[in-house]
């Protein structure tokens, strides 16, 4: 397994994903990670650590992309990017997959131009598995495509299927669109023709779905588009952390309270673990002919490995040759 890592990319770059693929290559010594990256900076991270694997290797990018850029003007200009080798060295076959906490606009530019799209998909979708009450929930796309057609949202809801059968071993796993209510009549134009297609399709549609649907473990997979699922996403991450800290001043407000969170610190320890986001590692980009992981831009070295395990098994379980399958028989129904 070869995986490619951006060690520009992230907002603890490149000191929290050195240390990322460093514990991902003593995890797995059959991997070989390639960090790409000015290669000085990346060399002085590897050197504060002792016993670094020999499968980690260095490969030298002359600059990187920065939040504030526009992802297209970046990487046509920025050739030497760090995120931009990445996806050269996945489309040459250097690497098997490769992983990103960097600009999101910019690794699925980049992927989309150099590692082209799978046939018969018309555009790529981020999915992001969600903690819920039982099995996680597959939400694509995050922030992708701000705006996609009808066909579009049925694709995102086949490849999540996909994902969901042989990652999360589930079979027949129910989709449904995300929307203000559950009623068919309910949502834009685009929405309404994409839930005609799903209904007409051999996925398990659930039909219309709303927001509270999405941590209640009552659908697996929730198609939205990019624009709605980001906003989905950044809310989430948004109240875990109030409800956290609100909750740390409630139990140090007198003994009693901070004594039963000193008896109850076992089942916090647990819970901060289910909804922590390093815990998922990262979000593949679904679409694209070849392997792209994005990462949260605040990943820590926990993060950056488990990223490296997503793509490990994104490669493991052929999810591009599976979605190839479904769309050929999504065809086969058309004609």
């Amino acid at each position: 397994m070869r995986i490619a890592v951006d060690a520009m990319g992230g907002d603890k770059a490149p000191r929290e994903i050195v240390a990322g693929a460093i514990l991902a290559a003593k995890a797995w010594p059959d991997y070989k990670i390639v960090l790409v990256g000015e290669q000085n900076l990346v060399r002085a991270e590897l050197d504060k650590h002792p016993d670094v694997p020999k499968t980690v290797t260095v490969h030298h990018a002359g600059s990187f992309i920065r939040m504030d850029e526009s992802a297209s003007l970046a990487i046509r200009k920025k050739k030497d990017a760090s995120v931009s080798i990445c996806a050269d060295l996945a489309r040459e076959g250097m690497v098997d997959a490769f992983v990103t906490a960097g600009h999101t606009g910019a690794a699925v530019v980049a992927s989309t131009l150099k590692l082209r799209l799978l046939d018969g998909i018309e555009r790529p979708g981020i999915g992001i598995l969600l903690p819920t009450l039982g099995t996680p929930t597959l939400l694509i796309d995050v922030g992708a495509n701000i705006d996609p057609k009808p066909l579009h949202l049925y694709q995102y809801a086949m490849m999540g299927d996909v994902y969901f059968r042989y990652i999360l071993r589930k079979n027949r796993p129910s989709v449904g669109i995300l929307n203000i209510g559950e009623e068919e009549t309910k949502g834009t134009e685009h929405i309404k023709e994409a839930h005609q297609l799903l209904n007409k399709s051999k996925l398990h549609f659930l039909g219309n779905v709303e927001g509270r649907d999405i941590f209640a473990g009552t659908v697996d997979i929730v198609v939205c588009d990019g624009f709605v699922g980001n906003v989905v996403l950044k809310v989430s991450e948004s109240i875990a952390g109030v409800i956290g800290k609100l909750l740390k001043q409630q139990l140090r407000k007198n003994p009693m309270t901070m004594l039963g969170a000193i008896l109850a610190k076992p089942a916090f320890d647990a819970l901060k673990k289910e909804i922590d986001y390093s815990e998922y590692g990262g979000a593949p980009l679904l679409g694209v002919d070849g392997v792209c992981i994005i990462s949260h831009g605040s990943s820590d070295a926990r993060a950056i490995k488990n990223a490296i395990r997503v793509a490990s098994e994104f490669v493991k379980y052929e999810i591009n040759q599976h979605i190839l399958e479904a769309v050929q028989s999504h065809q086969e129904e058309e004609s």
